[in-house]
């Protein structure tokens, strides 16, 4: 057998990262331990293709490179940290519930800042590029996405992305190497395991601060952040981000469970990861332990810091359901805004981009077993057809 050019030896990983960016200081040493199990999980039961192989290596030394070049902005400009990322408003939910167009469309307000996919991904300022310049890396990840949607146009059916468009905090995030990186990897063992145990606090505190850097380039007044995997961690974000605000989004769990294997089967095959024969069953308690962990804080929390959102009432009046969160959490709703979020719910229809179609059976679940599992969830929110 031909061994693979692509290794995931760390200290080859480290080094390749080195010589890609020129730095060497990684920062606090913390990210090291996700690298390894990370690693482990990639070499094991992964089981990657060549073609996995090296684009999982490649993307591991583009995100220790970024490291790199983000703590070596951090002691060009130690003012970043002094920035003020006051009254975020996060979405969460599980997957597949409507968090996505809930962010657009919340995302139109000028007074919101959604954070991009380009700027999450190369969150570090660029050196010397003139103040009326474009980053050729956001010139570079248009084009990139344009590709990716001429190739995998199943995948946009599901989650449509441009290097423009407002995307999860796990983009960023994953250069703590403690996150939940693209969602496949966090259902495979031992890096499966080994994020459901260790602290999230730190990754988030890490987090804050790569927003100090974005707003320090490109402010906001009031940013506007996203991604189902925050339901393991409101503690966190509420210890961080101690004047949050939340929105939980809601859906009848058989849709979603089936609709995110769907999205999870489609990313293995993208990312040269072989099929996952318990797919299913992985995907059902990942996604009920997050609801369990999430809600233990949010009944235990503020009920002024949360409110709660069904998809069928964002799908039957957007604007209605807009208008609720901003009273909510006692946010004023401009004339301006509420006209650019009813152009976009115009130009924006549901199923712009092609019908994702999805079975449950197809993963090994059956609509009794999730609703043995979430029933608790399914009654509280009135969520059963």
């Amino acid at each position: 057998m031909v061994q693979s050019e692509a290794s995931f030896d760390i200290d080859g990983l480290l080094e390749a990262a080195r010589s890609q960016a020129g730095q060497d200081d990684f920062g606090d040493g913390r990210f090291r331990e996700g690298l390894r199990v990370f690693c482990e999980m990639l070499e094991g039961q992964a089981g990657l293709t060549e073609k996995g192989r090296k684009s999982n290596h490649a993307r591991l030394v583009r995100l220790l490179s970024t490291r790199l070049n983000v703590e070596a902005a951090f002691a060009r400009h130690p003012e970043i940290h002094d920035q003020n990322i006051g009254r975020p408003l996060f979405l969460t939910g599980l997957p597949r519930t409507g968090t996505s167009a809930t962010f657009n469309l919340l995302g139109m307000d000028p007074a919101a800042r959604p954070l991009l996919l380009w700027e999450g991904t190369f969150p570090d300022p660029l050196e010397g590029l003139p103040a009326d310049a474009e980053d050729p890396r956001h010139l570079a990840m248009r084009d990139h996405f344009a590709r990716v949607r001429e190739k995998n146009p199943d995948f946009t059916k599901i989650h449509y992305a441009d290097a423009d468009t407002p995307e999860e905090c796990v983009i960023p995030m994953a250069l703590t190497f403690e996150n939940v990186h693209n969602g496949i990897e966090v259902l495979i063992e031992p890096y499966a395991s080994w994020f459901r145990e260790v602290d999230k606090k730190p990754q988030y505190a890490y987090y804050r601060e790569l927003l100090k850097m974005l707003d320090w380039q490109r402010p906001g007044d009031r940013w506007l952040l996203k991604s189902p995997a925050h339901l393991w961690a409101l503690d966190s974000i509420v210890d961080v981000f101690p004047d949050c605000g939340v929105i939980l989004t809601h859906r009848d769990p058989i849709e979603a469970i089936a609709s995110y294997c769907s999205m999870m089967e489609t990313l293995l095959a993208s990312q040269g990861f072989s099929a996952q024969s318990n797919l299913g069953p992985t995907v059902l308690d990942f996604c009920a332990t997050s609801l369990e962990r999430g809600y233990a804080v949010r009944d235990g929390g503020d009920p002024k810091r949360f409110i709660d959102l069904r998809f069928a009432d964002f799908v039957e009046d957007s604007m209605a359901a807009i208008r609720l969160i901003y009273r909510h959490f006692e946010l004023e709703l401009t004339t301006e805004a509420e006209r650019l979020m009813q152009g976009y719910l115009k130009d924006n229809p549901r199923g712009k981009h092609g019908t994702h179609e999805y079975d449950l059976g197809r993963y090994g679940l059956t609509e009794d077993r999730v609703r043995d599992r979430l029933g608790w969830y399914i009654d509280r929110f009135e969520l059963g057809a």
